[in-house]
């Protein structure tokens, strides 16, 4: 497995890592396929895994991907010393829906619940605020983060769907290492919206949540024609192109597909061999909508 740095830290992180959210949603696996999922990843030199307080059926199962992580990570008989678990906080599941919550309180609540939900016995590698709440200011709902980093509950800060604006507030309060946001062929915003460019220029990891379209459009990938053609000329699937497409765009971008078959990771962790050339790259943009 190819690997990166962390932002501007010390860490290294594999060049593709496993998202966690489809083990913990409604229709989730069993907790003995998706400990197996993990297992595979981390197999096959994996060593990041993005997670979320949120990624649970509801308020009721908050923390559910996290505890979930802990114990596959436990129960490895391989070595986990190197394994980075980025989670995220901020927002709030009630009767299954997703909402913003940037109240300090709450943050400072998560962070300690999240702390206790991955182990409790070292700093959360990364901690991530989730999604910008405009009833807070972004200084107010990070400062609980900063407060962690003081405490040693948390190692570094990240932040969530973020515009470049709010990047640079966020940076005036902590010291950010990474950036998720969306980001896959049918949302290529970040190309556009500045954040990439950003992200190289302030030395920052890019993550692309749902980098091959969610749930609902992932299926899709296949009637997408140019991306089609070239997983058959280069005889692999079309996941293995997008997320290669993906990592073609900045060298600042690490893919983190989720996964909830073994199947799946065994999959996405090949597309570190898959390399496109930029005419192939540019005939995938041509034929994407901006």
């Amino acid at each position: 497995m190819k690997t990166k740095k962390l932002g501007n830290t010390d860490l290294t992180i594999s060049a593709i890592g496993l998202g966690g959210m489809p083990m913990s949603l409604s229709d989730r696996p069993s907790q003995s396929q998706s400990i197996a999922v993990i297992h595979q990843a981390l197999a096959h030199g994996v060593t990041l895994i993005d997670t979320a307080d949120s990624y649970c059926r509801d308020e009721s199962d908050k923390h559910h991907n996290e505890r979930l992580i802990a114990k596959a990570l436990s129960q490895y008989e391989g070595d986990t010393s190197q394994v980075i678990v980025a989670t995220k906080g901020g927002l709030m599941r009630p009767n299954g829906s997703w909402t913003r919550n940037g109240n300090p309180d709450h943050l400072r609540e998560t962070i300690a619940q999240s702390y206790q939900a991955l182990g409790g016995t070292k700093p959360i590698d990364l901690w991530q605020y989730h999604s910008p709440d405009s009833n807070y200011t972004i200084k107010a709902a990070l400062t609980p983060a900063k407060e962690a980093v003081e405490q040693g509950l948390i190692r570094f800060i990240g932040v969530s769907n973020f515009s470049v604006e709010q990047i640079k507030q966020a940076q005036e309060v902590v010291n950010i290492v990474s950036v998720q946001n969306q980001y896959n062929p049918w949302h290529r915003q970040p190309e556009f919206d500045g954040v990439l460019d950003y992200c190289e220029q302030e030395g920052l990891t890019f993550f692309p949540w749902s980098p091959l379209g969610g749930s609902s459009r992932v299926s899709r990938l296949q009637d997408i024609p140019v991306i089609a053609q070239l997983a058959a000329q280069e005889g692999v699937s079309v996941y293995q192109i997008v997320l290669a497409w993906l990592r073609s765009k900045s060298p600042c971008i690490v893919p983190i597909p989720g996964a909830s078959k073994i199947s799946s990771i065994e999959d996405s962790v090949k597309a570190v061999e898959v390399k496109l050339s930029q005419q192939q790259v540019e005939k995938i943009d041509a034929q994407l909508t901006k």
